[in-house]
């Protein structure tokens, strides 16, 4: 849950900080704070530079190119927190494309539904604001899904180091797009106005939604069932709406919501697994049962009439 509402907020934090900040150059300094000096420390992943590579093309600098893009063209934040969640659908369908990954019963009712919820939002919110910030923020969750296609086929467990050396890859073509947009002097404008909001904005994603958020995240699915962390993640949405109602007053419309649900829905349909689930709670009551008995053999004295 903690890193539902790390990742919730994230959205919003990212809007607030890119106020008078280019998106590409915001990106770069975020990526910069993740890999470095962390990537003198920790060890490299185990796993081809080429996969490692293409984690980093498309899980970082992919998806959060187009996400801080998106924003910076209008997207709201916390729609931008629901929409992104189309990368489980997109995930789905390329992963069987690409691997011949078969999916269940279960996943192809979850894309429909989830497709459909993802046709409303971007009808509803066509009739209010410009569809292209939307466009835009499906291109990241695609962005994402590929990266996790690729995770997955060179079996990389999504561990720190991976973040923290495909990290690498995002910096250098950030700083390079930065400056063919938007140019050096107004690079050096926003680097010498750099305010509070943009610094704090960057520490918390860099430290708080990547690396620390990661880091719990697969702690968990190290050690617990995938049905039963993964579903967590759909609590990121109504975090992200929540945070951006109370900080930027951002109001979704009815037919948005009503959209959202149903995406999540699908979303829900296409990753619980109630098996795991099952799994994750028989575990769990062993793991407690195993420390209530070592904790009487602890705690009781000893009997001495023996």
């Amino acid at each position: 849950m903690l890193v539902a509402l790390v990742w919730g907020a994230n959205f919003v934090v990212i809007d607030e900080g890119m106020d008078g900040v280019p998106p590409f150059l915001f990106l770069a300094m975020r990526f910069l704070l993740v890999a470095f000096p962390l990537v003198l420390f920790v060890p490299r992943p185990q796993a081809p530079w080429r996969a490692v590579v293409g984690v980093g093309v498309f899980m970082s600098l992919g998806q959060f190119g187009f996400l801080y893009l998106s924003l910076d063209l209008g997207m709201p934040a916390g729609l931008a927190s629901l929409v992104l969640q189309a990368q489980v659908v997109f995930t789905i369908v390329i992963a069987a494309i690409v691997l011949g990954e078969r999916s269940t019963r279960r996943q192809v009712i979850g894309v429909v539904l989830g497709t459909a919820g993802l046709v409303v939002v971007a009808v509803a919110h066509g009739l209010d604001a410009p569809v292209v910030p939307l466009l835009v923020c499906l291109l990241a969750a695609l962005s994402w899904a590929v990266g996790n296609v690729v995770a997955r086929g060179a079996r990389i467990s999504s561990g720190f180091s991976l973040v923290v050396w495909s990290a690498l890859v995002v910096p250098l073509p950030c700083l390079a797009m930065s400056l063919v947009v938007d140019g050096p002097d107004e690079i050096g404008q926003a680097l010498a106005g750099l305010g509070p909001t943009a610094v704090a904005s960057t520490l918390y994603t860099a430290l708080g939604a990547s690396l620390l958020g990661y880091a719990i995240f697969n702690g968990l699915m190290a050690r617990y069932p995938a049905g039963a962390v993964v579903p967590y993640i759909l609590l990121v949405p109504p975090v992200g709406i929540l945070t951006a109602w109370l900080v930027q007053d951002e109001v979704p419309g009815a037919m948005e919501l009503a959209g959202g649900g149903v995406m999540l829905l699908g979303v829900a349909l296409a990753t619980i697994n109630r098996r795991g689930a099952r799994a994750a709670r028989a575990q769990a009551s062993s793991a407690a049962m195993a420390m209530r008995d070592s904790n009487d053999r602890i705690v009781s004295p000893p009997n001495l009439a023996e």
